[in-house]
């Protein structure tokens, strides 16, 4: 019996003369395999780009912020809120400075009203503007990472079926269904199986990250911008 195994896996090695290194793959794939194949690769490239783009902003972001943070609290401990804002445009990657310039300049602008209550509406609206811009900015290209993790699979089953049909066709061409008549379609199907995949994971990974870095960086704004408020009402008491 181990004898008619050995000798039938021979026979199917000597019938197979398809290749199955990469090369090999790419020359017996058919114009309908070979488009999904660079469809996915193109999606792999765009996704690999955003994810490099947002590791750098939100790197950036989280290193200036600590530097303003510190910078800035001295300056409006002081009252100086001129060199705050300056301090705030030498840190423009920081998504706090970015926060805390606006309302600064909001409150600048309306300080001259007498009523205490206009001025500080004046920069609260300032400062929701201000967050929902930056909340924009830190969530660029998030949508084509979900959109590329959820759909990347599909393309690559795709890709499936038509190495499936290419086997068929293969089976239906010479004849036989032995293992050289289909292992070329079924290299379709594996490649464009495992290709989606291999899309499609790092994206939603990187998706569910940079999720949750813009949330942290929301509740780091809305504190900033309450702190902000607090001291505008501070200070306009303190000037009575």
């Amino acid at each position: 019996m181990l004898v008619k195994m050995q000798l039938l896996g021979f026979w199917l090695l000597q019938e197979a003369q398809v290749g199955f290194d990469l090369k090999s793959m790419w020359e017996q794939m058919g114009i309908p395999a070979k488009a999904v194949v660079i469809i996915l690769l193109v999606m792999s490239a765009w996704s690999l780009g955003v994810m490099i783009d947002r590791v750098l902003m939100y790197s950036a972001a989280r290193k200036q912020s600590r530097v303003f943070v510190q910078a800035v609290a001295g300056a409006l401990r002081e009252g100086k809120l001129d060199e705050a804002i300056s301090i705030a445009e030498r840190n423009k990657k920081s998504h706090i400075a970015k926060v805390v310039a606006t309302g600064l300049a909001e409150f600048q602008s309306a300080a001259g009203q007498v009523n205490d209550e206009e001025v500080i509406e004046a920069a609260k609206r300032g400062l929701e503007r201000s967050v929902a811009i930056v909340h924009a900015e830190l969530k660029r290209g998030l949508s084509g990472l979900a959109t590329i993790g959820s759909t990347a699979p599909f393309v690559g089953l795709f890709g499936t079926v038509v190495g499936i049909i290419n086997s068929f066709k293969g089976i239906a061409t010479q004849k036989s269904a032995g293992l050289s008549s289909v292992a070329g379609g079924i290299s379709e199907a594996l490649v464009a199986t495992a290709l989606g995949l291999l899309v499609a994971i790092p994206a939603v990974w990187a998706f569910n990250i940079f999720t949750n870095k813009v949330e942290a960086f929301d509740v780091e704004m809305d504190n900033s911008s309450m702190e902000l408020i607090n001291y505008f009402i501070t200070r306009r008491g303190g000037r009575k």
